[in-house]
């Protein structure tokens, strides 16, 4: 039968079709104002959540959680308007969700590393294990995140290439941005040097640092110097670590290499190379054969 002769015919079909445009269109104008008001209401409840703080770390994770937010609500709203339409055109959506269960197990079994993916990225916001802003080591990279989404982390190293890292690959997370962090140094200096008077060279920097209008705010407490640390082939090596605040530990750690480096050049303190030491060998009695240098190469 011809369908616009049957509505020509028809005004009662014409009434029911219009109905059920109505409906559809208002269906899609809700959804449409409820998509609206997440992508609003969501960032506004995020802005007065992170005035309630002043915890930089705190700001970071809430700015992470409303995107995913965000982007979870977005996908809900847009799966029930989809049933809704589907219902008022006369689809029944009971056989599309038993189909979509079936189908959705068999993908299931087909997409465990993408479920993974997933799950783990809702484990690692939840717990706050990272989030956007947060210089990281993952999955064997290292670098700062840009941005985490339930499925994937994308993190730019120092050389500026971004990596996608999924989520399922992650299983240790190294952050090197919560609460504090330390400046380590180990530095070698000469066996005839006197280590006491290194001691004090490196005290006498630190508090330099500290009272340092720039570097100065970066460090949060006095320097702790562990001490001697090993006896290397050519070196005494001391130990050091500054506290400071997150991020800042490559600035203050080469910021003090290069005051270290000047105050030792200027007091004649030796910074050892790699050198060798000959031995020609010793007889028994506790005589030694002479030792015959070459005075010319070739010789």
């Amino acid at each position: 039968m011809d369908l616009s002769a049957l509505l020509i015919n028809d005004p009662a079909a014409w009434s029911a079709m219009a109905r059920t445009l109505l409906r559809i269109g208002v269906i899609l104008f809700i959804a449409w104002i409820m998509l609206a008001l997440s992508r609003n209401l969501i960032p506004m409840l995020r802005r007065q959540l992170q005035k309630q703080t002043d915890d930089p770390e705190q700001h970071k994770r809430l700015e992470t959680l409303g995107r995913v937010f965000r982007y979870a609500v977005a996908v809900i709203i847009t799966l029930i308007t989809g049933m809704l339409v589907l219902s008022e055109i006369g689809i029944s959506i009971a056989p599309i969700l038993a189909s979509a269960g079936v189908i959705g197990i068999a993908v299931g079994f087909g997409a465990q590393s993408l479920i993974k993916d997933y799950f783990n990225g809702f484990f690692l916001l939840m717990e706050n294990q990272i989030h956007q802003g947060d210089v990281v080591e993952v999955a064997d990279l290292g670098g700062l995140v840009e941005e985490v989404t339930l499925r994937y982390i994308r993190l730019r190293d120092y050389e500026g290439t971004v990596h996608f890292i999924p989520n399922g690959a992650v299983t240790t997370v190294s952050n090197r941005s919560r609460g504090f962090a330390y400046a380590l140094v180990d530095i070698g200096i000469a066996y005839r040097e006197d280590v006491e008077q290194v001691f004090q060279v490196i005290r006498d920097v630190a508090a330099e640092m500290r009272a340092d209008a720039t570097l100065g705010p970066l460090i949060i407490e006095d320097l702790d110097l562990a001490g001697v640390d090993a006896w290397a082939d050519s070196a005494v090596m001391i130990r050091f670590r500054i506290k400071v605040h997150p991020l800042q530990q490559w600035t203050v750690k080469r910021a003090f290499l290069l005051r270290l480096k000047q105050e030792f050049d200027r007091l004649g303190i030796e910074i050892p190379f790699p050198h060798l030491t000959l031995y020609a060998g010793q007889n028994k009695d506790g005589g030694a054969p002479p030792l015959h240098l070459l005075n010319q190469v070739g010789e």
